[in-house]
């Protein structure tokens, strides 16, 4: 009998030799046990575990089937464009608009956590501004060699995917209520015959706004800019978080004129809104609209934003900004009939490596000169 060896051998459960115990049964067994059976048994085994690994949704970082997307993009345009991108990946965009501004501002309070894996949209002076705060990280999209070099950083750190001159829109009919002409400069839009007519963004929220900021302290130089802004003050009526709500509020009435980029003014028009569109005689400035990716997002969802940011930069969302009446800077792009292209604006020499940096100290400045926050709704 077994037990009968156990203890001629001196191995018994009970005498603290437990482990060799245990060795002894298995070797009995291997044994005494039929080869065949013995394959079978592990060949099942294997099946099983087999199966089981297969039942087992994948653990690998980076390949997650959804994104969570900071947007800056008009919501009509990021409904379209992030529906396009679900249906030829699979992949579930999960988004929160934000201007430019805000955008900046929630990326650097969560900069220890970062909720989101990247930013879409904004005017490219906020993606600078981010890249020197260091919320963002570099990556080389393939899609990027369409893209001209002069409108993506040299460092990778953010790509420009179309362009927006700024412009005043006003409403036509209120233009003729109140006997006003549309501005046709900057230094008319500061007229007092404007006084209450005007609305624009504030600065400090809207990437719009703090480009028209830039642009006149790169005009006429900062002491000067800044005495027109406190003209210019006089005539608002309304600062707006947002930078697309003053042209919207122009298309609607609201407002008589706003100060907003070429591309929504003509979007307004083709839908039917009594509007017309004005450049700055002594020039203009323009956006970058850019996509960058948030240094630290969420570490599962890496792969899906870089996905992400390919279809930002491909044929598909440039035909998409063009059908819009957008400019994009993809070099197989046509530009819908009704859109403006830049060869056709006075646009200023425009430094956004110089503006992203003096940012923070202009927009204190315009916080204690003019004091828009009083005004801002």
């Amino acid at each position: 009998m077994p037990e009968q060896e156990f203890q001629r051998a001196g191995i018994s459960p009970h005498n603290g030799k437990s482990v060799h115990y245990a060795l002894f049964i298995i070797d009995k067994f291997l044994k005494e046990i039929d080869m065949k059976k013995l394959s079978a048994v592990i060949f099942v085994l294997g099946f099983l575990t087999v199966l089981n690994v297969m039942g087992q949704a994948p653990s690998t970082p980076g390949i997650s089937k959804t994104v969570t997307v900071y947007t800056s993009l008009e919501e009509s345009f990021a409904n379209e464009i992030f529906q396009r991108f679900e249906k030829e990946t699979g992949i579930k965009v999960h988004y929160v608009r934000l201007a430019t501004g805000e955008c900046t501002a929630r990326m650097e309070a969560e900069k220890s956590n970062p909720q989101a894996g990247i930013w879409v949209g904004g005017v490219g002076l906020g993606h600078i501004d981010a890249k020197n705060k260091g919320l963002t990280t570099p990556y080389v999209s393939p899609n990027a060699a369409s893209i001209p070099q002069q409108f993506k950083d040299k460092d990778h750190y953010w790509t420009g995917m179309y362009v927006g001159m700024l412009c005043f829109e006003s409403n036509t009919k209120l233009l003729k209520k109140f006997n006003l002409t549309a501005p046709a400069s900057w230094v008319e839009l500061c007229d007092p015959k404007y006084k209450g007519h005007v609305q624009m963004a504030n600065p400090g929220s809207s990437g719009t706004s703090y480009n028209a900021l830039v642009t006149l302290v790169q005009i006429f130089g900062e002491d000067k800019a800044f005495e027109m802004l406190k003209k210019l003050d006089a005539n608002i009526n309304q600062y707006t978080k947002s930078g697309l709500a003053p042209g919207k509020n122009a298309s609607m009435g609201e407002t008589t004129i706003a100060i907003g980029y070429s591309h929504d003014a003509v979007r307004f028009i083709n839908e039917g809104y009594p509007l017309t569109i004005t450049f700055p005689s002594e020039g203009t400035g323009f956006e970058v609209a850019s996509v960058s990716l948030i240094k630290g997002g969420p570490e599962k969802e890496v792969s899906a934003a870089k996905k992400l940011y390919d279809f930002m930069l491909s044929d598909t969302c440039a035909e998409i900004f063009a059908q819009g009446k957008l400019v994009p800077f993809h070099s197989k792009a046509k530009l819908a009939e009704g859109a403006i292209p830049v060869s056709q604006v006075k646009v200023i020499n425009q430094d956004d490596e110089w503006g992203a940096k003096q940012k923070q100290r202009l927009i204190e400045k315009w916080n204690a000169v003019i004091g828009g926050e009083t005004k801002t709704k």
